[in-house]
């Protein structure tokens, strides 16, 4: 079962998420998620567990508890919607593109 986790603390990784989940079972896999721009954490991550029993008594126990000063929120995670394939780059109409000087009556 996957566990989302939110309101995570920015300075809590990848080990200690494992650790606070550990004491209900073997843990799979635990990512927090970091921010590609800044390196920084988003303040959410997910958690697997192979035992649902396990996960389900985490999730129970854990939900609204305080860690690192920030009350967590944890529940089962919800699958993950698809999102449409963007095409192109940047999007929108390929035909509008370029800089217009029309004082200059140029096109680049």
């Amino acid at each position: 079962m996957t566990i989302y986790i939110s309101n995570l603390g920015f300075n809590v990784g990848d080990s200690e998420l494992t650790q606070l989940f550990e004491g209900y079972g073997e843990v799979s896999s635990a990512k927090v998620i970091i921010d590609r721009h800044s390196g920084r954490s988003k303040g959410f991550g997910f958690v697997e567990m192979s035992d649902d029993t396990a996960a389900q008594k985490a999730i129970s126990e854990l939900d609204q508890t305080e860690h690192d000063s920030k009350t967590l929120n944890v529940s089962e995670a919800r699958p993950r919607e698809e999102k449409p394939a963007r095409s192109g780059y940047g999007g929108g109409d390929r035909r509008r593109g370029g800089y217009d000087d029309r004082r200059n009556n140029k096109r680049w």
